[in-house]
Formats: C-alpha cells, sequence, structure tokens
C-alpha cells in the first residue's frame, strides 16, 4: 500500500482525529502483545526495528551492523519475514543469486549478499535455523514489536524528515505503538539524516534519560557520479519514494518524470513496458533504487540504472561501543 499522506501531514487531519479511537484499539493489542514469554535461542540477538510503519531505512542499519559484526568474527546471521514474499512457517535461507523477490522478499535478496539470511513467518523458529547452521550472533530486521525472541540489543530507526509522523497509531497515523512504550524498550535509537521532524527531542520527551541517540546519513554509490550526466526518469516502490527523488535532485540529477509506487510493488513486464515508453518520449534514462530492482525480472532490467546507497555515521565509535555491549 501507499503510505497515506495524512499520516505526515503538518497538522492534525480530521481524518487521523477520526480513525484515532482504532489506534488506540491497536495499541493496546500492541501492549497485551508483549506480554507474552521471550525465548532465548543461544545466540546473541541485535534487533533492527522502528515504531512506524513504512520506510524508515532499517535495511542500510541491518547491512552496516551485519558488516561490522562480520568483520569482527562474529558470523552474523540475519532473521526476516521476506515481507513481500511468500515464505511460509518452516524457515529457509535466502540464496541471492537463486531466489525471487515475490518469494522471499526484496530486502532479505539486498542483505544476503552480505551475510547468511533466514526467512519464516515464526522469527523463533529462523531463529533456532541459523543458530544450528552456525550463527554466532543474529541480526532482527524488523520485529521490534515481535517480543518472542529474547533481544540483547534494540535499535530504533527513525528517519529524521517524516519522524514519528502525526503522533497517532495506525491506521489514523504511522505509529506501531505509543512512543511512551516504544522507547521504554529500546537501548538506542538511530535517526537517519538531518532531524528536521525533531526526533532527538521527542525521545528526551518521552524516552528514558539516558537513551542514546545516533546520527547518520545515506550516500548514494558511485553510480551517483554517471546518472548525474544524464537525464533521468525515476521510479521506486519504497516507504517513502519522494525520498529517492530528492536525493537524485540533491546530487545533480535532472529529472525529466518520476513515479511513485506502492511499497514493495512487485514490477510486471508491462509495469517496465510502461515506464520504458514513458522515459522515451521524455529522452530520459528509467532510474530506481536497489531495493526496487529485486523486484523487476533479468528480462526486464536491461535499460535501467540502478543507485546503490551506503550509510555514514557521524559518530562511528558510538554504535561500535553499543555493538561491544553485546556479549558472544
Amino acid at each position: 500500500m501507499k503510505t497515506p499522506g495524512f499520516w505526515y501531514a503538518a497538522a492534525p487531519s480530521a481524518l487521523g482525529i477520526l480513525l484515532s479511537p482504532l489506534g488506540l484499539i491497536y495499541g493496546t493489542a500492541t501492549v497485551l502483545r508483549q506480554r507474552q514469554k521471550a525465548v532465548d535461542v543461544g545466540a546473541p540477538v541485535i534487533c533492527v526495528g522502528n515504531l512506524t510503519a513504512g520506510g524508515a531505512g532499517k535495511t542500510p542499519v541491518v547491512i552496516d551492523i551485519v558488516r561490522r559484526l562480520g568483520a569482527a568474527g562474529r558470523l552474523p546471521h540475519v532473521i526476516s519475514r521476506g515481507y513481500g514474499g511468500a515464505a511460509g512457517t518452516v524457515p529457509r535461507p535466502v540464496d541471492p543469486d537463486m531466489d525471487r523477490a515475490d518469494e522471499v522478499g526484496d530486502e532479505p535478496l539486498m542483505i544476503a549478499k552480505v551475510a547468511p539470511v533466514w526467512v519464516g513467518g515464526d522469527r523463533t523458529h529462523a531463529a533456532r535455523a541459523a543458530v544450528d547452521a552456525g550463527a554466532g550472533a543474529l541480526v532482527l530486521d524488523d520485529g521490534f514489536q515481535d517480543p518472542s525472541l529474547a533481544k540483547d540489543l534494540s535499535i530504533v530507526v527513525v528517519d529524521g524528515r517524516f519522524g514519528f509522523g502525526n503522533g497517532f497509531l495506525i491506521p489514523a497515523g504511522p505509529l506501531r505503538e505509543s512512543l511512551r512504550a516504544g522507547l521504554a524498550r529500546a537501548d538506542a535509537l538511530v535517526v537517519i539524516g538531518d532531524d528536521v521532524w525533531g526526533v532527538a527531542d521527542a525521545a528526551r520527551r518521552f524516552g528514558p534519560k539516558d537513551l542514546p541517540v545516533l546520527t547518520a546519513r545515506v550516500v548514494p554509490g558511485p553510480e551517483i557520479e554517471q546518472i548525474s550526466k544524464v537525464l533521468g526518469v525515476a521510479f521506486a516502490g519504497i516507504g517513502h519514494p519522494e525520498k529517492f527523488f530528492q536525493t537524485l535532485r540533491d546530487h545533480g540529477c535532472r529529472l525529466a518524470g518520476t513515479k511513485a509506487f506502492p511499497d514493495h510493488h512487485l514490477f510486471s513486464s508491462a509495469d517496465l513496458a510502461a515506464l520504458k515508453r514513458c522515459a522515451e518520449a521524455l529522452k530520459g534514462v528509467l532510474i530506481t533504487t536497489e531495493k526496487d530492482a529485486q523486484r523487476i525480472s533479468a528480462g526486464d532490467r536491461a535499460g535501467i540504472e540502478v543507485l546503490t546507497i551506503t550509510l555514514q555515521w557521524d559518530d562511528e565509535t558510538a554504535l561500535d561501543r553499543l555493538l561491544q555491549t553485546v556479549k558472544p
């Protein structure tokens, strides 16, 4: 689905206020769910999650943490539900060369290029399978609201531009649970990009006094040099497509047009044919994200430029110190 615009309106909308009672029901269900007893699977668990629905920037954080754990010899494996994939309750490893996004999800395919990834509807089963396969540490991609696994470190990721939206709970707003309840369980907050919304202020107001707030920004890959030289037609099916479009503009790209799709949209050949006709009419080159590229079949990828991203921390040592608190 596309993110509702009123979720991020500057002032509470009539629709948001009207739906707020349903949000309270949603939040109460989340609180009750937290009473479930957590299971220790015999390996440290680092959870990278968020308090909102939609794209907050978790995947780059997961990949960065996995690389750091790998460099330290911790043998990290990643656990994911495989959003958008058809993975069932029986866990399975992801093969980035053979699997498709409609089978395992787009994010697991990206992460599997740097570390083993297990997908399955039951995170506990997937975690046990990873430990049996030799995992020395588990990184939970999402799952902050899932109480089934005992977590050694919980990191909440927030987009500095969008923050916590209008402050309402789903469906009245983007929050999965109240700020006070969520931040009370967090061990650290990571703000991606400039903190336009005031995430750090909200953390001080609603979270524990000593909650660490780390900051980082997304940096385009080397492809940006070539992409910035062409007239582009950008398209994306991510949580906030406009972030991608603005990133291109911020790095000197001229865009003749843009097209936003719902998050995790599986691109059909008809979708790509229409996009290519549009680009041809505008005399531009199609440009998309690495995440979107996972949902495009190999036969349709010709003529599409893909922009990768990495994460740049404002204080890398703060993250390293945080990870060092997780004992083997």
